[in-house]
C-alpha cells in the first residue's frame, strides 16, 4: 500500500495557549503531533512559533501561539476557526471528545445527505465538525 500524498491544504489556527490546545487536540480528537517549535533556540519555550498536527486518515492542521505582530498577515484571532474533519467512527470520536471536555454544539446525528456528524468547540473556541461525509467526487 502506498502512502497518500501529503496534504495540500492546511487549516491554520492561533491560540492563547497553543501547547494546551495541542494537548487537547491530541487527547480529545486523536490528532498526532508531528512537530512543534517554540520560541527558544532549542525549540522549547511557552510560545509556539509553529506546530503541525496530522490527522491519522490524512491531512492535518498548523497552529501557533497568538502574537501581536503588526504587519504579519497571520495575526488571526484565537478561537475563530472552523474545520470539518472526516472520520469513519464518529460515535467513538464523539465519546472521546466529550470525555476530554469538548463542548458539544451539535449532537451526533444523521444528515439528509448520508453523513453521521457532530460538532464541538475546543477550549480556545474553535468549531470542529466531524462526520463521515467525504465530499463529492471531482468530475473529470
Amino acid at each position: 500500500m502506498t502512502n497518500p500524498p501529503p496534504p495540500q491544504v492546511w487549516p491554520t489556527l492561533r491560540a492563547r495557549d497553543a501547547r494546551g490546545l495541542i494537548r487537547f487536540l491530541v487527547d480529545a480528537f486523536g490528532f498526532e503531533e508531528t512537530v512543534t517549535y517554540g520560541d527558544r533556540p532549542d525549540g522549547s519555550g511557552d510560545t509556539v512559533v509553529h506546530a503541525e498536527l496530522a490527522w491519522p486518515a490524512g491531512g492535518g492542521i498548523m497552529l501557533g501561539s497568538a502574537r501581536d505582530d503588526p504587519g504579519n498577515p497571520w495575526t488571526l484571532a484565537p478561537g475563530s476557526a472552523g474545520c470539518y474533519v472526516v472520520t469513519d467512527e464518529p460515535d467513538a470520536l464523539h465519546d472521546r471528545a466529550v470525555a476530554a471536555g469538548a463542548q458539544v454544539v451539535a449532537a451526533l446525528h444523521d444528515t439528509d445527505y448520508g453523513s453521521r456528524d457532530f460538532a464541538v468547540r475546543d477550549p480556545e473556541g474553535n468549531l470542529w465538525s466531524f462526520g463521515t461525509y467525504r465530499g463529492e467526487p471531482r468530475s473529470s
